[in-house]
């Protein structure tokens, strides 16, 4: 797909400095959002899905996977980009313990909402929140199977989901609501 074809609110994003700026620019975001957290054991809760969803949305499959890669790379090689690093491990270390299916997660839901935000799915309300429950759905699939092997199957939905999911469910709306609010102001302008 050319980028004049594709729909997402910074589809305009097409010199090769300006890819790569978004993508780290997306990265710190990740980082951040990583930090931003309420201590739960034995997964934080954090904004990191709502900045994974919204980095998705907003670059398209291409760029929001790239941003979602450069993030996970950033944090095997050592830097304390995850919630809980440095004080939990650092690196494949970190990567390897209960949070990393949720990190594979991020990385299918990039792929995913990317693939529809460039189709022009973030355009609608509806359809937005469509695609973040998919989302949300690619996050906590993976996420959930691996937390399973460090609690149990009989512990994984009370300690990887029911805390988070309403939250979670509320920051799909946010952004389902955000997103054609900025198509219609960029229309608009």
């Amino acid at each position: 797909m050319t980028t004049a074809t594709r729909q997402t609110i910074l589809s305009g994003i097409s010199s090769l400095p300006a890819q790569i700026a978004a993508v780290v620019t997306g990265s710190l975001l990740l980082w951040v959002s990583a930090k931003v957290q309420l201590p739960f054991w034995p997964v934080p809760m954090t904004l990191q899905t709502l900045a994974v969803l919204a980095i998705a949305a907003a670059l398209g499959r291409k760029l929001g996977t790239a941003t979602v890669t450069l993030y996970l790379i950033e944090g095997a090689v050592g830097l304390p980009v995850f919630a809980g690093t440095p004080e939990k491990g650092i690196g494949l270390a970190y990567m390897m313990g209960p949070t990393g299916g949720y990190l594979i997660g991020f990385l299918l839901a990039a792929m995913v909402v990317g693939h529809f935000a460039d189709r022009g799915w973030t355009k609608r309300p509806v359809a937005m929140f469509a695609i973040m429950l998919v989302g949300l759905a690619l996050i906590y699939v993976p996420g959930l199977a691996w937390l399973a092997q460090f609690t149990g199957t009989d512990k994984v939905i009370a300690l990887g989901f029911a805390p988070f999911i309403l939250g979670d469910l509320l920051k799909a709306g946010l952004a389902a609501l955000a997103f054609p609010a900025a198509w219609s102001l960029l229309r608009n302008r």
